[in-house]
């Protein structure tokens, strides 16, 4: 399989200097022979390729050896860089599912607080029908009339729980809602670059594949 674009700094470097010491243009040849490596798929292809072009160059018994040593080169930096890849993906991870955690202990200790006041919203709430009844239990003991007014106390009483019920759990799902949508929106925005990036890397390709057929 032919090798990611990336970072070919430390490579580039290298094979100019075998350029140089072979008294080959690295700025005409250098970034064509980068993209033989890039673009052919097994190592034969791109011996071959190289073969190809620093015949014209190398004498024809050292040629094969320049070739597989620019090849091995390649090899050994694509090798490292993966490497390098992989434990910076690896960091990259790991503080992310730190800042997962972080953001989720956040989200908690919000809906644990509003939950808290909902709960005490709902206890003044009551207090307050509570006092209202008391009084009018009072009026009714004075007056010696007495109204089936407990029953009708427990049913409002039991009605406004239910309502800051409700609504404090329309906030909560508000907002894991909300959250949700955010990290869907941030999913969508890397595949989207990611693609836009695949798409300048094979049209580079095409162009230097063209460049090199001419």
């Amino acid at each position: 399989m032919a090798a990611p674009m990336t970072d070919t700094g430390e490579f580039e470097s290298w094979l100019n200097d075998r350029l140089d010491s072979l008294e080959v243009d690295r700025d005409v040849y250098g970034t064509y022979i980068l993209g033989v490596l890039q673009e052919e798929e097994t190592d034969e292809e791109k011996e071959d390729a190289l073969n190809g072009i620093l015949s014209a160059f190398v004498d024809e018994d050292s040629v094969e050896d320049v070739c597989k040593q620019i090849i091995k080169r390649w090899t050994e930096w694509n090798h490292q860089s993966a490497a390098k890849r992989e434990s910076d993906d690896a960091e990259v991870r790991a503080i992310a599912s730190m800042i997962e955690k972080q953001a989720q202990i956040v989200v908690k200790q919000k809906v644990s607080a509003e939950s808290k006041t909902g709960k005490e919203a709902v206890l003044a709430q009551y207090a307050n029908i509570t006092d209202e009844e008391d009084e009018a239990e009072e009026e009714e003991s004075a007056s010696g009339t007495k109204f089936p007014g407990s029953e009708q106390s427990l049913f409002k009483n039991t009605n406004v729980e239910e309502v800051l019920s409700r609504q404090l759990q329309k906030r909560i799902q508000a907002r894991e809602d909300a959250q949700k949508k955010k990290e869907t929106d941030k999913m969508q925005r890397e595949k989207d670059k990611l693609a836009k990036q695949d798409r300048k890397e094979k049209e580079k390709k095409r162009t230097q594949k063209g460049e090199r057929k001419r």
